[in-house]
């Protein structure tokens, strides 16, 4: 665990130490940045939709029998602001784009085409890891903004078709803007870059240590997205705590 940790530490050194190369990339950085943001939209929209939906229809009832008919708009705006955002998006980028990067790292690496890239004087963490760390890191915040949105927009359309909450779009927005702040959503984005970031690091990491051909390729990924999971939700809880 402690060489783990060790591994994981150097290599996100030597990825920050490389960030002044990263224009050099650029083509491989924005390709990264397009499969992991853009590929993504539709899968983030449909996700952020039905989790607002599902706040919203969860605690519409609970509310209105307690006579906070219109906190349901609040409720709603700061639970998706500060934590099921940053956190449900970051597991759906670990699922979906770090397996992927993993697969690909830990192919190059089986198949020997790492050693060729040493061979030929080319850095492996310049050329593979330093364009999708970047990537990342600046396209999960994006997603995060855009699934707060469409969140709300979920919520607050479960609210006013629902006979038993029937909260109009307008009390719903009004309600949320008297709660959530700026600072709420900054919360969520600050989560989501630390957690793109651990994404990254980690599914980088494990595909340049796949050995064993491709039952090896599998176990990598298997791994790689199970300990994102873990740390994740982990780390969720400390940063919570902090930034209260």
């Amino acid at each position: 665990m402690f060489q783990n940790i060790g591994e994981l530490m150097l290599l996100f050194w030597r990825t920050v130490r490389s960030l002044p190369l990263v224009w050099r990339q650029r083509q491989k950085t924005f390709d990264q940045f397009f499969e992991i943001g853009n590929a993504s939209l539709l899968m983030v929209c449909i996700l952020s939709f039905f989790i607002g939906g599902v706040i919203a229809l969860l605690t519409g009832p609970v509310l209105v029998e307690r006579g906070l008919t219109n906190s349901v708009g609040g409720l709603v705006g700061i639970s998706m602001a500060k934590e099921l955002a940053p956190v449900m998006m970051s597991i759906l980028i670990a699922g979906r784009i770090g397996s992927s990067m993993t697969a690909e790292i830990g192919s190059m690496r089986v198949y020997q085409e790492i050693d060729a890239l040493r061979t030929m004087n080319i850095n492996p963490i310049h050329y593979l890891v330093l364009p999708r760390l970047t990537a990342i890191a600046v396209a999960l915040p994006l997603l995060v903004i855009f699934s707060i949105l469409v969140g709300w927009g979920g919520g607050a359309l479960v609210s006013a078709l629902n006979h038993k909450i029937a909260v109009s779009f307008q009390a719903f927005f009004t309600n949320l803007r008297e709660v959530v702040d700026f600072g709420d959503v900054i919360n969520g984005l600050v989560k989501s870059f630390i957690f793109a970031l651990v994404i990254g690091v980690v599914c980088c990491h494990q595909g340049l240590q796949t050995i064993g051909g491709p039952r090896g390729i599998g176990r990598s990924v298997t791994k790689a997205v199970v300990n994102c999971i873990v740390l994740i939700v982990i780390l969720d809880y400390f940063l919570t705590r902090l930034m209260l």
